[in-house]
């Protein structure tokens, strides 16, 4: 089987000959076999294993033909390395053990170690370039998001502890803004110079804030983060996460490849905002998998219209698969979705 690029084709606004698709989360809870696997490791057991966290990223490539494998990770992963003490608890999500409340809680994050610290994980994606016949996405999760968890301590659906250091104490924000700026970096220059074919960054929560307080407390580091790989020319995509539509304007200027849309605002919009400077993905609303399968080849339909209208769009979710998913609607779904793009285009 020869190497299928499709995905970087797309990435880069160049033809193809059918749409590629891949899946936020695709692998995870929806599939038996990795159910199975989590009854004997948690998540961070298996990412400290390079051969099974590669063996479980290349499941869903193997089981539903997408285009493109993403590690099997977690934004989480790389805050160890800078002294924070966190869990991944069921049913909950991260828990941090020692939360940033004060400057010198800010002070007192260290310099990541990539090598010394995430070396598995860089191992997995070595394993990984070997073996994939199409690209290997790997990941990092953005400042904010990232703070959002330091900070609250756990998830949250307020953020009202990290706005309230945002609002009240600035000076201390922006420093640890710059401080996981500088670990976003080192984290994905390091994924790349070890086999990563694409990046993506995970702003999964940043639609919590205004488009005047994203600009003026997130963007400046989002942008200084893609000004920093600018030089690397694997494919940099950047998810603004759920609810982001209105801050898709403040990014004309991002040194990026490609923006993730949520299901909240149509492609054709996102475009239109986004002024057509770069690649889109998505969108369809993970919860329609939750319906009949005419009822979800109707709506992948609509979005693949308007998708293929330019080159530069790539198939996805708004947001991540949930546990309930199912393997057998994912696969049919995915079969459709490159029938159908390669009758239109061919």
């Amino acid at each position: 089987m020869t190497f299928n690029d499709t995905f970087l084709k797309a990435c880069r606004r160049q033809p193809v000959d059918r749409l590629p698709v891949w899946y936020m989360r695709q692998a995870g809870r929806y599939d038996p076999e990795y159910r199975k696997i989590k009854e004997k490791y948690s998540l961070l057991e298996i990412c400290k294993q390079p051969d099974l966290a590669a063996e479980v990223t290349l499941m869903p490539v193997r089981k539903l033909g997408v285009d493109a494998a993403i590690l099997y990770s977690d934004i989480m992963n790389p805050v160890a390395s800078l002294g924070i003490d966190f869990d991944i608890v069921k049913n909950v999500g991260p828990v941090i053990a020692n939360p940033i409340r004060s400057a010198q809680d800010v002070d007192r994050l260290r310099p990541i170690d990539v090598e010394g610290d995430l070396s598995h994980i860089l191992e997995t994606i070595r394993i990984l370039d070997r073996e994939l016949k199409v690209p290997l996405i790997t990941f990092a999760g953005a400042p904010f998001t990232i703070a959002s968890y330091l900070i609250e301590g756990r998830p949250s659906k307020t953020y009202i502890r990290t706005k309230e250091l945002m609002y009240s104490e600035p000076e201390v924000w922006h420093r640890l803004m710059d401080k996981l700026g500088d670990m976003v970096i080192a984290y994905l220059k390091a994924q790349i110079a070890s086999g990563a074919k694409a990046v993506q960054l995970f702003d999964s929560w940043v639609g919590a804030l205004s488009p005047k307080d994203f600009k003026q407390y997130v963007l400046p580091v989002i942008d200084r983060i893609f000004r920093e790989l600018s030089h690397l020319t694997e494919p940099k995509i950047y998810f603004p996460g759920v609810s982001s539509g209105e801050l898709l304007p403040a990014l004309h200027d991002l040194q990026v490849d490609v923006v993730g849309l949520d299901w909240r605002v149509s492609i054709a919009e996102g475009r239109r905002r986004l002024d057509n400077r770069f690649a889109v993905q998505g969108n369809l609303d993970p919860f329609v998998l939750t319906a009949p399968m005419s009822v979800i080849k109707e709506q992948a339909k609509e979005i693949m219209d308007l998708g293929m209208k330019q080159p530069g769009y790539i198939f996805n979710l708004g947001h991540g698969l949930f546990p309930e998913a199912s393997l057998d609607k994912l696969k049919e779904l995915t079969d459709f979705i490159h029938e159908y793009s390669s009758s239109v285009l061919n």
